[in-house]
């Protein structure tokens, strides 16, 4: 095994990896909660909990949680998403025991002063409004509200001006108590480390209050053919096109991943060659895959002039037609099966990374796969395998997302 991982009698659970050329670690406190967890009324109030752990406790004033990293030499931040929040700490290994004291008092004893809310508020309400500058980003968000309109996936993580807006000392610390419990926390840590050590120091300092693991309801989202338009004086028309996607746990989600690499995920896909560098339609032209418990989404993105919008949604079907068609070749296969090896090897060489790899399947119920466990998954897919996954994924229910200076009338015939 690649890891050690204990479970206290309490129910959080410290998950670790040792890295013996490092002399860094890396170090977060995972919570499973995200946006999918919050009901109407408080759409946003995870990214908020992210933002008002650093405002103070009875013993450290925020200024002082900023200092006391610094003077550490640490990076010090945390993330959001629709499953989890994270706070993280990477530092030098000497200095470990520091980080978790500090996290800990951060997660458990954060006062959500009024006064620090009030302040807050009016922060994430601003950088509400620079994701709504930034459309590139945005329709990502859209497109996920389009594909999932009536699952929590679907909502935004940053949350809106009308429920953040409201958001005060009263509803941080209702929420905090409902989710940040022992049997939503997961610890976990890379680098050069002791995994008795760390268990140690967690069960010292991370004084959680004890409760079981939240209940998730899981669903997969009923889907058909949805399209929404934000009309917006913008330079370039921003597209996603998907569908939805696998699961986490899905066995052929290295399949999917190789037909994520030939379609888009790279300069030398089909979308890149076709849309950018055979026809100048692009600068950023790109497809992903997100996975989630209960299901996933498919996606390609494309920022264009908007008099090139239609065409470059049109040679989107095309390209997935094509391999809906014709398949993906072998030469294919074997680039991208190489090229997702060598990024995945690359990717893991930082503590930072490895700790989020941990934590992630840890807190989400993921498969936590070794390094060659991974790659004999990648190296088992077949031509066919990849075909097959095409034809499941593509099967006509897709959404498109825009925003550019266009209404829904010039694309509602490309769905």
């Amino acid at each position: 095994m690649f890891y050690d991982k204990t479970v206290l009698d309490n129910g959080i659970t410290v998950i670790t990896e040792p890295m013996d050329t490092v002399r860094s670690v890396t170090l977060g406190i995972w919570c499973a909660v995200g946006s999918r967890d919050e009901t109407p009324a408080e759409a946003g109030m995870s990214h908020f909990m992210e933002h008002m752990m650093f405002k103070g406790t009875p013993t450290r004033t925020a200024a002082g949680i900023s200092e006391s990293f610094d003077r550490l030499g640490a990076e010090l931040n945390a993330f959001t998403s629709k499953e989890y929040t994270a706070y993280y700490a990477r530092l030098l290994d000497q200095h470990t025991g520091q980080a978790v004291d500090m996290l800990s008092d951060m997660v458990v004893n954060s006062l959500f002063a009024e006064e620090a809310c009030t302040s807050e508020r009016e922060v994430v309400i601003e950088e509400i409004a620079r994701y709504e500058d930034q459309p590139d980003d945005q329709v990502h968000e859209l497109f996920a509200s389009t594909l999932m309109p009536s699952h929590p996936l679907g909502l935004p993580v940053i949350g809106s001006r009308e429920t953040v807006g409201g958001f005060g000392h009263d509803a941080a610390k209702a929420f905090h108590g409902a989710h940040y419990k022992t049997g939503n926390i997961v610890v976990a840590a890379a680098g050069a480390l002791d995994h008795s050590e760390i268990v140690g120091m967690v069960r010292e300092k991370l004084a959680v209050p004890a409760g079981e693991r939240s209940v998730r309801v899981h669903a997969v989202p009923a889907t058909e053919p949805r399209l929404a338009v934000v009309t917006k004086d913008t330079e370039q028309a921003h597209i996603c096109w998907g569908v939805a996607g696998l699961a986490a746990r899905d066995q052929d989600r290295f399949k999917l991943a190789i037909l994520d690499g030939v379609l888009g995920g790279g300069m030398s896909s089909r979308l890149f060659q076709e849309i950018r560098e055979k026809r100048g339609l692009a600068y950023a032209v790109y497809s992903y895959h997100a996975q989630y418990q209960d299901t996933g989404q498919f996606v390609v993105y494309a920022g264009t002039r908007p008099d090139n919008a239609i065409e470059v949604i049109g040679l989107i079907r095309t390209e997935v037609d094509r391999i809906c068609g014709d398949g993906i070749t072998a030469d294919e296969l074997d680039r991208v099966r190489e090229s997702i090896k060598g990024q995945m090897v690359l990717g893991l060489e930082s503590t930072r990374s490895r700790m989020t790899r941990l934590g992630k399947a840890e807190v989400t119920d993921g498969e936590l796969l070794s390094l060659d466990e991974i790659v004999e998954r990648i190296d088992a897919v077949t031509v066919e395998d990849v075909n097959a996954i095409a034809q499941r994924i593509f099967d006509g229910n897709h959404a498109l997302a825009m925003i550019g200076p266009l209404g829904e009338d010039a694309v509602r015939h490309l769905v």
